[in-house]
């Protein structure tokens, strides 16, 4: 995964170096951080184009976020594509537990499923919180899950 921020600027680092100096910074600076992780999605044509965002929020300071787009050609079903977004949420996750586990960052993994039995969303939820719960994350839903629903879904 290649990875940018907000204003454009590529993260050449690897993924964990820049996130251990992006926490070092912050710390140095007096923030306490927590992390959230998200993945939202869009079928454009032929293809389904995915962002993920590693949210950094500053407790009462705001945040930032890390950004990662790909897009793919092969078809799937609304469900199929929650169950990547979530897929893709937990591998960043996954890389990131134990750098944020030893400088004490909460992480929280965020899906872009809504709660509601009305949406079509809803269908894979179960499936969802019970990978994300299964890893040992904290998970957050619609409306909850700001660095999926918010955040990614503006960086597609």
């Amino acid at each position: 995964m290649e990875w940018r921020r907000l204003n454009g600027q590529r993260i050449e680092a690897p993924l964990l170096d820049a996130v251990e100096q992006t926490i070092e910074q912050q710390h140095a600076e007096g923030y306490r951080l927590k992390v959230c992780i998200g993945t939202d999605s869009q079928v454009i044509g032929d293809e389904v184009h995915f962002a993920t965002v590693i949210v950094f929020l500053r407790e009462k300071r705001g945040g930032f976020m890390f950004i990662s787009n790909e897009k793919t050609n092969h078809k799937m079903s609304l469900r199929g594509r929650m169950i990547m977004e979530t897929g893709r949420s937990v591998e960043v996750a996954y890389a990131l537990c134990p750098l944020l586990d030893l400088y004490d960052v909460a992480l929280e993994v965020h899906a872009d499923i809504n709660t509601d039995p009305a949406f079509e969303s809803n269908t894979a939820l179960k499936e969802a919180m019970g990978y994300i719960l299964g890893m040992g994350f904290v998970f957050k839903a619609k409306p909850d899950a700001v660095a999926a629903s918010c955040c990614a879904d503006k960086v597609i």
